[in-house]
């Protein structure tokens, strides 16, 4: 009979195995660790989707612990039947929901527990709700080490959680710099005939259209730029990339706004690397962010990326260097901020190319994994 797998197992819990900055960032990690170092599992609070094909490695299972359906007590207990059978050597869970996973876990015979922060929900953004941080304080002496992906977000563990920093590791999450590059094809149907040809400006966004990623200011704010300067109508073209609950409202306020002929809302996008090569300019105006994904892939696709000033986009855009800062809702910033953009291709470029430097130099991949690996090999050293 052979002998079991000696590699270290890593159980890593999240919510949903969906399209998402986290999951991408875990797909990321499961397909750039040494194979020959680590085993992995994913548990899903909830279920996983087809999003799970993107993980190149063949021997990751994939379980769904659907709570919504079967409830907290049910799954807590299947939890820890499945933990018993794992014997994971290190649980690695993410963000509020995975903390349910850390008892059974611990009831299991788990001694390596690795909790990540990777940002913060829609009710609570700036994490000032008294009952999430009491949460987060009830499960920590179950958490053997943390991971916060901004040092916004290791602050806020030392300061609202109490967690001494020599129990936190800060790690910024990777970006591949080949697949997102300005170099290479881009998406024909982000710029249909209507949003040509080479003299219009495109100004984009991607991500899920929910509340937190307020796409709205993007929409208020080309429609105040277009209000104040009617002449850029023949210039400036907007794209919202992404599916989501807000969809039919955002597309309403397009409309109502006057601009729905220059919004363009294409859905979700598997080329998101053609998509963005496609823009001229990124912009994320959420309400909240860890560290966000996708203002890495728009700076190693060498695009000024204009963001909120909030969590940890001010670690990523250099104010005035490869981007700018703004007030989150601050809709009338935004649009003059867009408006330099707009009328200078100079600006553009230069702040695009320093975008692209900063990706190369601050946030790379391989940087990403050592992180990582080192703090999975410290704890099996212990």
């Amino acid at each position: 009979m052979p002998g079991r797998d000696s590699r270290p197992l890593v159980v890593h819990v999240i919510h949903r195995l969906a399209v998402g900055g986290l999951e991408n960032g875990l797909v990321n990690l499961l397909n750039g660790l040494p194979e020959a170092e680590f085993r992995h599992a994913i548990v899903c609070i909830e279920d996983s989707t087809d999003f799970r094909a993107r993980i190149r490695r063949t021997d990751v299972e994939v379980f769904e612990m659907l709570r919504g359906r079967v409830g907290v007590r049910r799954m807590r207990s299947e939890l820890f039947r499945l933990f018993r059978r794992l014997r994971p050597d290190i649980l690695h869970t993410r963000n509020l929901s995975a903390l349910d996973a850390l008892l059974p876990a611990r009831v299991a015979g788990v001694t390596r527990c690795v909790h990540g922060e990777h940002g913060r929900d829609a009710n609570d953004p700036h994490g000032e709700n008294r009952k999430l941080i009491w949460l987060r304080r009830l499960h920590r002496p179950l958490v053997s080490h943390y991971i916060t992906v901004s040092k916004d977000l290791e602050s806020y563990l030392q300061r609202k959680v109490k967690v001494p920093p020599s129990r936190i590791t800060q790690i910024y999450n990777g970006v591949d710099t080949a697949r997102f590059s300005p170099d290479g094809e881009r998406f024909p149907d982000l710029m249909p005939p209507a949003f040509g040809p080479e003299n219009r400006v495109l100004i984009g966004t991607v991500g899920r259209l929910d509340a937190v990623k307020d796409q709205a200011s993007l929409v208020k704010a080309a429609a105040l730029l277009l209000a104040r300067r009617p002449d850029l109508r023949t210039v400036l073209r907007v794209a919202v990339v992404g599916n989501g609950p807000l969809m039919g409202d955002l597309q309403a306020l397009a409309e109502g706004s006057g601009i729905g002929d220059l919004v363009r809302f294409p859905g979700a996008l598997d080329r998101v690397p053609d998509a963005l090569r496609s823009l001229d300019v990124f912009v994320l105006p959420s309400l909240s962010e860890g560290i966000s994904n996708t203002i890495l892939e728009a700076m190693a696709t060498g695009l000024p990326v204009v963001a909120t000033a909030v969590g940890g986009n001010v670690e990523l855009v250099d104010d005035g260097v490869s981007g700018r800062l703004y007030g989150s809702g601050d809709a009338a910033r935004l649009s003059t901020l867009l408006e330099g953009y707009v009328d200078d291709t100079t600006l553009r470029r230069g702040h695009g190319a320093a975008a692209r430097q900063a990706a190369l130099a601050r946030f790379s991949m391989q940087a990403m994994m050592n992180g990582y690996a080192g703090v999975y090999r410290a704890l099996m050293a212990r």
